[in-house]
């Protein structure tokens, strides 16, 4: 057993070449065609079997250490603070916060063998994938922006903002030409949160040709006959396409979607991990660190040059960006009733006896406008009414005999149970937007 010698498959054929050339069976521009070396390499193998016999063809550094071998003792170190702070990153990931936080200049293959050999990590078993053929990359940035909410425990339970205690919503977007990544943290995915997600990004970066994203309800209208008829369309799909012009798409599949969706899967490891080390357990505090540290970090790391220069965002024109609170509201149809009173969401607008700007008859449509500060607007013809939201609802409508409101006032008295008469109207109930 002392004698016995292990060697690969390719130095048993490279020892057999070896002897057919000493043996005179091949010569050595043959031999070394077969060995794929020069003749100069050869002739260096063959004097090397001819003093060692058979170890001449084994590597003479088999079986010593190698010189850059790391120490027993820093090796145990580096160990130790990773299963103190680092325990369930990934391996790229504690490389990266090694040489961040404790100026280790190990490389990343030492790093992933250091986490395997302790245990903090396991080599993965492929698996066979049904394959899909990558759609190429946008050519320019803000030509497509793919959009998605990833609801995640993004605080790993140290939330402490109330009721979402549980699992938040984080909001991204990814640019399809550079993967340029801008992400908020909210309550869910409602149409207020991604309005307030969408205002943000057109003010800062200009309105994209077209956003990419799933058929969730915020953004379509998952009925049958909704493809067919242009009435079925959602806020959402009103204001980023009929009142800005942004093409929305939707995709048939989260893989149509693979880089947002594959972003959110890498924000779901790094993100949570950076937040956990800066300790960060509230949505306002998180937004923040993002915006000013995680994101400018992250695209430094990953983003990647679009195949043509130029940047095909739009910017906001003058009217555009005073009408973005308009825009950006919940906007809802009601008819002005007989007692000119406007019913919404069990809150009541009784209109005022002037207005200003248009004349207001009964059956009126009007459009009550909900904006991102929880404020209520009536519209008419893009004419903002005067009105006073009544505290109760009325007891029963009155059907007053003033045919119309205009901006003088009329001679008319309404009945004594009317709110233009019997009631008065506190301050702190006044909602009048003009």
């Amino acid at each position: 057993m002392k004698n016995q010698i292990i060697m690969t498959h390719k130095e048993a054929r490279r020892y057999d070449i070896i002897k057919n050339l000493m043996n005179n069976k091949i010569d050595g521009t043959q031999a070394s065609k077969q060995l794929n070396l020069s003749i100069r390499q050869t002739k260096r193998i063959k004097a090397k079997v001819k003093k060692k016999g058979i170890k001449g063809v084994i590597h003479g550094n088999r079986g010593r250490e190698s010189n850059n071998k790391i120490d027993k003792k820093e090796k145990d170190k580096i160990a130790k603070i990773i299963e103190k702070t680092y325990p369930d990153f990934t391996s790229q990931l504690t490389h990266e916060k090694l040489v961040e936080n404790h100026n280790v200049t190990w490389n990343y293959s030492t790093t992933r063998r250091l986490r395997i050999e302790k245990g903090f990590s396991t080599i993965r078993k492929t698996k066979n994938k049904k394959h899909f053929t990558q759609r190429e990359r946008k050519e320019c940035y803000g030509e497509m922006i793919q959009f998605d909410g990833s609801y995640h425990d993004w605080f790993e339970g140290r939330c402490t903002d109330t009721g979402l205690e549980k699992e938040q919503c984080l909001l991204l977007s990814v640019d399809d030409a550079t993967g340029n990544p801008l992400a908020t943290i909210g309550k869910n995915e409602s149409i207020k949160e991604t309005f307030k997600f969408w205002k943000n990004y057109i003010k800062e970066h200009g309105k994209p040709v077209a956003i990419y994203l799933d058929k969730f309800s915020t953004y379509k209208v998952n009925h049958k006959n909704a493809d067919h008829d242009k009435e079925f369309k959602t806020q959402f799909q009103r204001a980023l396409e009929d009142e800005l012009g942004i093409e929305v798409i939707f995709a048939h599949s989260p893989q149509a979607k693979g880089r947002v969706e594959r972003m959110n899967g890498t924000l779901q490891d790094r993100l949570i991990k950076e937040m956990r080390l800066a300790n960060i357990n509230n949505i306002k505090d998180a937004n923040k660190f993002i915006k000013k540290e995680f994101i400018p970090k992250f695209k430094k790391q990953f983003n990647v040059k679009a195949k043509k220069e130029g940047n095909l965002h739009t910017k906001v024109t003058k009217k555009e960006k005073e009408s973005l609170n308009n825009i950006f509201s919940r906007k809802t149809q009601r008819i002005v009733r007989n007692d000119y009173v406007i019913q919404y969401k069990n809150r009541y607008f009784q209109l005022e006896e002037t207005q200003k700007n248009i004349a207001v008859y009964k059956k009126d449509i009007v459009i009550v406008e909900e904006h991102l500060d929880d404020s209520i607007y009536i519209n008419k013809q893009g004419k903002y009414l005067n009105f006073k939201e009544l505290p109760n609802k009325p007891q029963k409508e009155v059907d007053i005999k003033l045919p119309v409101i205009t901006k003088q006032k009329s001679n008319y008295k309404p009945p004594t149970n009317h709110p233009w008469r019997s009631f008065q109207f506190s301050k702190h109930n006044e909602k009048t937007k003009v």
